[in-house]
């Protein structure tokens, strides 16, 4: 990812693409509050580069609030 926003810069949609695949990669290791804290910092770049209505942008929330969801299960 930090390739990506030193060469690309930090809103470029492949940049945003890293920033999620990142994310990803801490949910699969177990740390699910760094990866949701990284994913609504995506959201939220997507929502303004990408547009709200854009199905990257889509994904991402729809991923967002499933990892929400479970990390308050699993709080519970």
């Amino acid at each position: 990812m930090e390739t990506s926003k030193t060469k690309l810069g930090a809103d470029h949609p492949s940049t945003l693409t890293s920033m999620a695949n990142l994310a990803f990669t801490w949910e699969s290791t177990g740390q699910h509050a760094e990866a949701i804290d990284l994913l609504r910092a995506c959201v939220v770049k997507q929502q303004r580069v990408l547009g709200l209505a854009h199905p990257d942008t889509v994904s991402t929330e729809n991923t967002l609030l499933e990892w929400e969801t479970a990390h308050l299960t699993r709080k519970t």
